[in-house]
């Protein structure tokens, strides 16, 4: 189970991505087919062409971070089909879970509007 603070944000690259590749070649792939900064503190998850195999990329302030998860049986249901996409952690949860968020129907949330109050200036 992982636990994430809000702020860190969720990248799903929904091609096949062979995932022989390691942290450099992962990396690379977050730069490139993601356009994003793998240095950012962000979560990159690939997935392999069966689906059955995923890897997570994460910098921390030390070095890089790889977590796999190979599945026995059965495959990983990405939110997405093709390209990629940003993710809630608890989207990445229930993925990782083996959940088909397909069907899934998300409940309205409040969010906070954006400030109006006049500047000091």
């Amino acid at each position: 189970m992982l636990t994430l603070p809000p702020s860190v944000r969720v990248f799903l690259c929904a091609m096949p991505l062979d995932l022989r590749k390691s942290f450099d070649g992962l990396a690379a792939a977050a730069r490139e087919l993601l356009a994003q900064d793998p240095l950012s503190g962000h979560l990159f998850v690939f997935l392999n062409r069966r689906a059955n195999r995923v890897k997570i990329l994460l910098w921390d302030r030390n070095g890089f971070w790889l977590m796999c998860k190979r599945l026995e049986r059965g495959c990983f249901h990405a939110p997405v089909r093709e390209g990629k996409a940003e993710i809630e952690a608890a989207e990445l949860s229930l993925m990782l879970e083996g959940i088909d968020l397909a069907g899934a129907k998300r409940r309205p949330r409040w969010t906070p509007r954006e400030s109006t109050a006049p500047t000091l200036t």
